[in-house]
Protein backbone atom coordinates (compact mmCIF):
# COMPACT_ATOMS: atom_id res chain seq x y z
CA UNK A 1 0.00 0.00 0.00
CA UNK A 2 1.43 3.02 -0.88
CA UNK A 3 -0.08 6.92 -0.13
CA UNK A 4 -1.15 8.03 -3.71
CA UNK A 5 -2.56 4.46 -4.68
CA UNK A 6 -5.14 4.99 -6.66
CA UNK A 7 -4.28 8.88 -7.92
CA UNK A 8 -4.29 9.13 -11.69
CA UNK A 9 -2.39 12.53 -12.56
CA UNK A 10 -1.92 13.93 -16.28
CA UNK A 11 1.90 15.19 -16.32
CA UNK A 12 2.04 17.96 -19.09
CA UNK A 13 5.13 19.35 -17.44
CA UNK A 14 8.55 20.12 -18.88
CA UNK A 15 12.29 20.77 -17.89
CA UNK A 16 12.52 19.93 -14.37
CA UNK A 17 10.22 21.97 -12.01
CA UNK A 18 7.10 20.21 -13.10
CA UNK A 19 8.57 16.95 -13.79
CA UNK A 20 10.06 16.67 -10.17
CA UNK A 21 6.51 17.48 -8.47
CA UNK A 22 5.05 14.41 -11.06
CA UNK A 23 8.20 12.24 -10.02
CA UNK A 24 7.28 12.81 -6.23
CA UNK A 25 3.76 11.68 -7.01
CA UNK A 26 4.86 8.37 -9.17
CA UNK A 27 6.65 7.32 -5.83
CA UNK A 28 3.95 7.61 -4.05
CA UNK A 29 2.32 5.20 -5.58
CA UNK A 30 0.48 7.57 -8.08
CA UNK A 31 -0.46 6.07 -11.71
CA UNK A 32 1.63 8.93 -13.77
CA UNK A 33 0.98 9.21 -17.32
CA UNK A 34 3.48 11.59 -19.18
CA UNK A 35 1.95 13.40 -21.86
CA UNK A 36 4.70 14.44 -24.69
CA UNK A 37 4.89 15.97 -27.74
CA UNK A 38 5.85 13.96 -30.77
CA UNK A 39 9.98 14.30 -29.83
CA UNK A 40 9.47 14.40 -25.93
CA UNK A 41 9.98 16.70 -23.68
CA UNK A 42 12.54 18.95 -24.24
CA UNK A 43 15.37 18.01 -21.88
CA UNK A 44 14.72 14.86 -23.86
CA UNK A 45 16.25 16.67 -26.86
CA UNK A 46 19.08 18.12 -25.19
CA UNK A 47 21.58 15.26 -26.14
CA UNK A 48 21.98 12.23 -28.52
CA UNK A 49 21.18 10.20 -25.71
CA UNK A 50 18.82 10.45 -23.13
CA UNK A 51 20.20 12.99 -20.08
CA UNK A 52 20.53 11.79 -16.64
CA UNK A 53 18.76 14.51 -15.55
CA UNK A 54 15.49 13.05 -17.65
CA UNK A 55 16.18 9.93 -16.50
CA UNK A 56 16.35 10.73 -13.15
CA UNK A 57 13.21 13.15 -12.68
CA UNK A 58 11.39 10.77 -15.10
CA UNK A 59 11.52 7.22 -12.87
CA UNK A 60 7.89 5.19 -12.16
CA UNK A 61 6.22 7.35 -14.84
CA UNK A 62 3.93 6.04 -18.43
CA UNK A 63 4.50 8.25 -21.38
CA UNK A 64 2.38 9.00 -24.36
CA UNK A 65 2.39 11.19 -27.18
CA UNK A 66 -0.81 13.59 -27.69
CA UNK A 67 -0.26 16.40 -30.54
CA UNK A 68 -2.49 18.87 -28.69
CA UNK A 69 -2.50 21.65 -31.38
CA UNK A 70 -4.96 19.09 -33.56
CA UNK A 71 -8.83 18.90 -32.44
CA UNK A 72 -9.00 15.39 -32.11
CA UNK A 73 -5.72 15.57 -29.49
CA UNK A 74 -7.66 18.26 -27.40
CA UNK A 75 -10.51 16.03 -27.08
CA UNK A 76 -8.28 12.88 -26.38
CA UNK A 77 -6.84 14.98 -23.22
CA UNK A 78 -10.21 16.34 -22.09
CA UNK A 79 -11.57 12.52 -22.24
CA UNK A 80 -8.29 11.84 -19.63
CA UNK A 81 -8.71 14.91 -17.64
CA UNK A 82 -12.48 13.85 -17.11
CA UNK A 83 -10.93 9.99 -15.40
CA UNK A 84 -8.17 12.17 -13.57
CA UNK A 85 -7.52 12.98 -10.55
CA UNK A 86 -4.56 15.86 -11.19
CA UNK A 87 -3.29 17.27 -14.35
CA UNK A 88 -0.35 19.28 -13.97
CA UNK A 89 1.18 21.64 -15.89
CA UNK A 90 4.14 24.28 -16.24
CA UNK A 91 3.67 26.19 -19.24
CA UNK A 92 4.04 29.53 -19.69
CA UNK A 93 0.68 31.84 -18.49
CA UNK A 94 -1.94 31.25 -20.82
CA UNK A 95 -0.88 28.71 -22.91
CA UNK A 96 -3.27 26.08 -21.52
CA UNK A 97 -5.99 29.08 -22.12
CA UNK A 98 -4.89 29.58 -25.84
CA UNK A 99 -5.29 25.96 -26.25
CA UNK A 100 -8.68 25.43 -24.91
CA UNK A 101 -7.27 23.06 -22.03
CA UNK A 102 -7.05 25.32 -19.13
CA UNK A 103 -8.55 25.83 -15.77
CA UNK A 104 -11.40 27.34 -16.61
CA UNK A 105 -12.35 23.96 -19.32
CA UNK A 106 -11.51 21.09 -17.67
CA UNK A 107 -13.00 22.14 -14.27
CA UNK A 108 -16.42 21.90 -16.14
CA UNK A 109 -15.56 18.34 -17.08
CA UNK A 110 -14.02 17.50 -14.30
CA UNK A 111 -15.30 19.16 -10.78
CA UNK A 112 -13.02 17.20 -8.71
CA UNK A 113 -10.25 17.72 -11.07
CA UNK A 114 -6.70 19.01 -9.04
CA UNK A 115 -5.29 21.39 -11.97
CA UNK A 116 -1.62 22.40 -10.66
CA UNK A 117 0.15 25.49 -12.61
CA UNK A 118 3.80 25.99 -12.26
CA UNK A 119 4.95 29.18 -13.45
CA UNK A 120 8.02 31.67 -12.82
CA UNK A 121 5.90 34.76 -11.74
CA UNK A 122 2.01 33.47 -11.16
CA UNK A 123 -0.99 33.94 -12.96
CA UNK A 124 -1.73 37.30 -12.00
CA UNK A 125 -0.06 40.47 -11.32
CA UNK A 126 2.65 42.65 -13.91
CA UNK A 127 5.17 40.05 -14.14
CA UNK A 128 2.83 37.46 -15.41
CA UNK A 129 3.77 36.85 -18.84
CA UNK A 130 7.54 37.59 -17.95
CA UNK A 131 9.90 34.70 -19.21
CA UNK A 132 11.46 32.65 -16.26
CA UNK A 133 14.12 30.12 -15.89
CA UNK A 134 15.91 28.76 -12.63
CA UNK A 135 18.85 31.20 -13.77
CA UNK A 136 16.55 34.26 -14.28
CA UNK A 137 14.71 33.64 -10.67
CA UNK A 138 17.72 33.26 -9.43
CA UNK A 139 18.59 37.26 -10.00
CA UNK A 140 14.95 38.35 -9.67
CA UNK A 141 14.32 36.82 -6.16
CA UNK A 142 17.60 38.19 -4.77
CA UNK A 143 19.75 34.82 -3.98
CA UNK A 144 22.13 35.88 -7.37
CA UNK A 145 22.32 39.10 -5.06
CA UNK A 146 24.28 37.90 -2.27
CA UNK A 147 26.03 34.91 -4.08
CA UNK A 148 29.74 34.90 -4.99
CA UNK A 149 33.05 36.20 -3.07
CA UNK A 150 33.46 39.36 -1.35
CA UNK A 151 34.45 42.41 -3.72
CA UNK A 152 33.22 39.96 -6.53
CA UNK A 153 29.78 40.31 -9.07
CA UNK A 154 27.14 38.37 -8.25
CA UNK A 155 26.98 34.80 -9.13
CA UNK A 156 24.62 32.05 -9.85
CA UNK A 157 24.32 29.31 -7.31
CA UNK A 158 24.86 25.76 -8.94
CA UNK A 159 22.43 23.22 -9.72
CA UNK A 160 18.64 24.09 -10.13
CA UNK A 161 17.40 25.03 -6.84
CA UNK A 162 14.85 26.96 -8.14
CA UNK A 163 13.65 24.66 -10.18
CA UNK A 164 13.64 22.19 -7.60
CA UNK A 165 12.37 24.59 -4.84
CA UNK A 166 9.06 25.39 -6.86
CA UNK A 167 8.83 21.99 -7.45
CA UNK A 168 8.17 21.23 -4.12
CA UNK A 169 5.74 23.75 -3.54
CA UNK A 170 4.22 21.96 -6.22
CA UNK A 171 3.77 19.02 -5.03
CA UNK A 172 2.83 20.40 -1.82
CA UNK A 173 0.12 22.28 -3.52
CA UNK A 174 -1.32 19.12 -4.98
CA UNK A 175 -1.27 17.21 -1.90
CA UNK A 176 -3.02 20.34 0.22
CA UNK A 177 -5.92 20.29 -2.86
CA UNK A 178 -5.96 16.52 -2.73
CA UNK A 179 -6.94 16.71 0.97
CA UNK A 180 -9.10 19.54 0.83
CA UNK A 181 -11.03 17.62 -1.81
CA UNK A 182 -11.31 14.60 0.32
CA UNK A 183 -13.29 16.49 2.62
CA UNK A 184 -15.22 19.13 0.38
CA UNK A 185 -15.64 16.79 -2.77
CA UNK A 186 -14.33 19.85 -4.84
CA UNK A 187 -11.12 19.88 -7.30
CA UNK A 188 -8.91 23.30 -7.26
CA UNK A 189 -6.37 25.48 -9.35
CA UNK A 190 -3.22 25.09 -7.94
CA UNK A 191 -0.89 27.94 -8.37
CA UNK A 192 2.44 27.76 -7.55
CA UNK A 193 5.44 30.86 -8.10
CA UNK A 194 9.16 29.98 -8.02
CA UNK A 195 9.67 33.66 -7.31
CA UNK A 196 7.72 33.17 -4.32
CA UNK A 197 9.00 29.70 -3.60
CA UNK A 198 12.13 31.11 -2.79
CA UNK A 199 11.11 33.83 -0.46
CA UNK A 200 11.89 31.86 2.44
CA UNK A 201 15.07 30.78 1.64
CA UNK A 202 16.27 34.36 2.36
CA UNK A 203 15.24 34.61 5.63
CA UNK A 204 18.79 35.27 7.18
CA UNK A 205 19.11 38.17 4.92
CA UNK A 206 15.54 39.72 5.30
CA UNK A 207 16.46 39.23 8.80
CA UNK A 208 19.62 41.50 9.00
CA UNK A 209 18.36 44.00 6.43
CA UNK A 210 15.56 44.27 9.13
CA UNK A 211 17.98 44.89 11.55
CA UNK A 212 20.24 47.00 10.73
CA UNK A 213 18.86 48.67 7.41
CA UNK A 214 21.89 47.64 5.27
CA UNK A 215 21.90 44.89 2.24
CA UNK A 216 23.91 41.74 3.13
CA UNK A 217 27.33 42.01 0.81
CA UNK A 218 28.59 38.98 -0.91
CA UNK A 219 30.91 36.95 1.56
CA UNK A 220 31.55 33.71 -0.33
CA UNK A 221 30.30 30.85 1.97
CA UNK A 222 30.19 33.30 5.32
CA UNK A 223 26.32 34.00 6.72
CA UNK A 224 24.71 37.38 7.16
CA UNK A 225 24.30 36.31 10.96
CA UNK A 226 26.71 37.10 13.93
CA UNK A 227 27.59 32.68 13.79
CA UNK A 228 31.66 33.16 13.98
CA UNK A 229 33.32 30.53 12.95
CA UNK A 230 31.11 30.03 9.79
CA UNK A 231 33.03 28.93 6.98
CA UNK A 232 34.94 27.25 4.43
CA UNK A 233 38.31 25.78 5.86
CA UNK A 234 41.26 24.64 3.00
CA UNK A 235 43.07 21.40 3.52
CA UNK A 236 46.43 19.58 2.19
CA UNK A 237 44.02 17.93 -0.44
CA UNK A 238 40.61 19.72 -0.37
CA UNK A 239 37.90 21.49 1.80
CA UNK A 240 36.06 21.59 4.75
CA UNK A 241 32.70 23.50 5.96
CA UNK A 242 32.38 24.09 9.81
CA UNK A 243 30.04 26.74 11.44
CA UNK A 244 29.65 26.63 15.32
CA UNK A 245 25.91 27.77 16.97
CA UNK A 246 26.40 26.94 20.14
CA UNK A 247 29.32 28.28 22.76
CA UNK A 248 30.01 24.07 23.35
CA UNK A 249 31.15 23.87 19.75
CA UNK A 250 33.65 26.59 19.95
CA UNK A 251 34.79 24.82 22.92
CA UNK A 252 35.41 21.78 21.05
CA UNK A 253 36.99 23.29 18.09
CA UNK A 254 39.90 24.83 20.37
CA UNK A 255 40.21 21.61 22.19
CA UNK A 256 40.79 20.08 18.58
CA UNK A 257 43.07 22.65 16.94
CA UNK A 258 44.81 23.25 19.70
CA UNK A 259 43.97 26.11 21.25
CA UNK A 260 42.65 25.81 24.44
CA UNK A 261 44.72 28.82 25.57
CA UNK A 262 41.30 30.65 24.75
CA UNK A 263 38.93 29.12 26.62
CA UNK A 264 37.48 31.43 29.09
CA UNK A 265 39.39 34.50 26.77
CA UNK A 266 37.09 37.11 27.45
CA UNK A 267 37.76 38.50 23.75
CA UNK A 268 36.02 35.27 22.38
CA UNK A 269 33.37 34.83 24.50
CA UNK A 270 29.99 34.70 23.01
CA UNK A 271 29.38 35.40 18.41
CA UNK A 272 29.26 39.15 19.31
CA UNK A 273 32.91 39.24 20.39
CA UNK A 274 33.77 36.57 17.98
CA UNK A 275 32.70 38.00 15.05
CA UNK A 276 35.04 41.15 15.48
CA UNK A 277 37.56 38.97 14.89
CA UNK A 278 36.34 36.22 12.62
CA UNK A 279 39.27 37.30 9.94
CA UNK A 280 41.44 35.98 13.02
CA UNK A 281 39.68 33.34 13.89
CA UNK A 282 39.25 31.82 10.45
CA UNK A 283 42.99 32.32 9.81
CA UNK A 284 43.84 30.20 12.82
CA UNK A 285 41.05 27.42 12.19
CA UNK A 286 42.54 27.35 8.14
CA UNK A 287 46.05 27.24 9.86
CA UNK A 288 45.02 23.94 11.55
CA UNK A 289 43.24 22.23 9.22
CA UNK A 290 46.07 23.02 5.84
CA UNK A 291 48.08 20.79 7.70
CA UNK A 292 45.64 17.70 7.39
CA UNK A 293 44.04 16.16 4.79
CA UNK A 294 40.17 16.68 4.13
CA UNK A 295 38.94 13.74 5.20
CA UNK A 296 41.21 13.36 8.30
CA UNK A 297 40.41 17.29 9.16
CA UNK A 298 36.35 16.23 8.84
CA UNK A 299 37.03 12.88 11.04
CA UNK A 300 38.46 14.80 13.55
CA UNK A 301 35.76 17.87 14.35
CA UNK A 302 33.12 15.11 13.29
CA UNK A 303 34.22 12.70 16.31
CA UNK A 304 33.98 15.86 18.41
CA UNK A 305 30.05 16.60 17.59
CA UNK A 306 31.01 19.92 15.77
CA UNK A 307 28.92 20.73 13.03
CA UNK A 308 31.62 19.82 9.81
CA UNK A 309 31.04 18.29 6.61
CA UNK A 310 33.76 17.64 3.70
CA UNK A 311 33.27 19.65 0.64
CA UNK A 312 32.70 16.80 -1.98
CA UNK A 313 32.37 16.74 -5.59
CA UNK A 314 29.40 15.02 -7.52
CA UNK A 315 31.26 12.04 -7.81
CA UNK A 316 31.85 11.69 -4.54
CA UNK A 317 27.65 12.12 -3.83
CA UNK A 318 26.48 9.63 -6.21
CA UNK A 319 28.62 7.02 -4.54
CA UNK A 320 27.56 8.13 -1.53
CA UNK A 321 27.38 5.30 0.96
CA UNK A 322 24.83 6.25 3.39
CA UNK A 323 22.45 7.10 0.72
CA UNK A 324 23.33 3.82 -0.94
CA UNK A 325 22.01 1.72 2.28
CA UNK A 326 19.17 3.78 3.00
CA UNK A 327 18.38 3.17 -0.59
CA UNK A 328 18.02 6.68 -1.79
CA UNK A 329 20.39 6.20 -4.50
CA UNK A 330 20.73 2.77 -6.58
CA UNK A 331 22.68 1.65 -8.96
CA UNK A 332 21.29 0.12 -12.28
CA UNK A 333 22.24 -0.80 -15.88
CA UNK A 334 19.91 0.73 -18.28
CA UNK A 335 20.54 -0.61 -22.28
CA UNK A 336 21.00 3.01 -23.57
CA UNK A 337 22.49 4.65 -20.51
CA UNK A 338 25.04 1.79 -19.64
CA UNK A 339 25.52 2.16 -15.67
CA UNK A 340 23.83 4.45 -13.73
CA UNK A 341 22.80 6.02 -10.26
CA UNK A 342 18.69 6.75 -9.70
CA UNK A 343 17.74 8.58 -7.07
CA UNK A 344 14.23 7.58 -5.36
CA UNK A 345 11.74 10.22 -3.51
CA UNK A 346 13.38 12.14 -0.55
CA UNK A 347 10.08 11.69 1.41
CA UNK A 348 9.52 8.08 3.23
CA UNK A 349 6.27 7.38 5.50
CA UNK A 350 6.33 4.71 7.71
CA UNK A 351 3.34 3.11 7.19
CA UNK A 352 3.33 3.48 3.70
CA UNK A 353 5.33 1.18 1.52
CA UNK A 354 8.22 2.69 -0.93
CA UNK A 355 8.16 2.62 -4.72
CA UNK A 356 10.83 0.55 -6.03
CA UNK A 357 12.68 2.92 -8.96
CA UNK A 358 11.65 1.76 -12.19
CA UNK A 359 13.53 3.13 -15.89
CA UNK A 360 11.64 6.31 -17.57
CA UNK A 361 9.95 5.85 -20.05
CA UNK A 362 10.56 5.92 -23.64
CA UNK A 363 8.69 8.82 -25.75
CA UNK A 364 4.72 7.36 -26.51
CA UNK A 365 5.86 3.62 -24.81
CA UNK A 366 2.59 3.45 -23.21
CA UNK A 367 -0.05 5.17 -26.07
CA UNK A 368 -1.57 1.37 -25.89
CA UNK A 369 -1.77 0.11 -23.14
CA UNK A 370 -2.75 4.01 -21.47
CA UNK A 371 -5.36 4.87 -24.19
CA UNK A 372 -7.01 1.66 -23.75
CA UNK A 373 -7.19 1.43 -20.56
CA UNK A 374 -8.62 5.15 -19.34
CA UNK A 375 -10.47 5.53 -22.60
CA UNK A 376 -11.01 1.88 -23.96
CA UNK A 377 -9.48 2.45 -27.39
CA UNK A 378 -9.47 -0.62 -29.19
CA UNK A 379 -6.11 -1.00 -31.18
CA UNK A 380 -7.09 -0.52 -34.69
CA UNK A 381 -8.09 3.11 -33.62
CA UNK A 382 -4.88 3.71 -31.52
CA UNK A 383 -3.41 3.02 -34.58
CA UNK A 384 -5.48 4.82 -36.63
CA UNK A 385 -4.80 7.95 -34.65
CA UNK A 386 -1.22 7.35 -35.07
CA UNK A 387 -1.28 7.36 -38.31
CA UNK A 388 -3.39 10.82 -38.74
CA UNK A 389 0.02 12.08 -36.00
CA UNK A 390 -2.28 12.84 -33.34
CA UNK A 391 -0.67 10.80 -31.22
Amino acid sequence: MQALNGIRVLDLTQIYQGPYAAFLMAMAGAEVVKVEPHDGDRIRRQSEKTPMAFAMLNSNKKSVTIDLKTPRGKEILKEMAKKADVLLENFAPGTMDRLGLGWSVMRELNPRLIYASATGYGLSGPDRDQLAMDHTIQAACGLMSITGEAGGPPARAGGTPIDIMGGIHMYAGVLQALFGRHATGKGTLVETAMIEAMYFTLSSEFTAYHNTGKLSPRRGDKTPSITTPYGRYRCSDGWIAMMCVAETHWDRVLQVIGREDLRGDPDYDGNFKRHDRETEINEMIEAWTKARTRDEAFGKMRDAKIPVAPIRNIADVRNDPHMHVRGMLVNRTHPELGEIVLPGSPIRLSEYDSSDIEFFPEVGRDNDTVFAEWLGMEKSEIAALSEEGVI
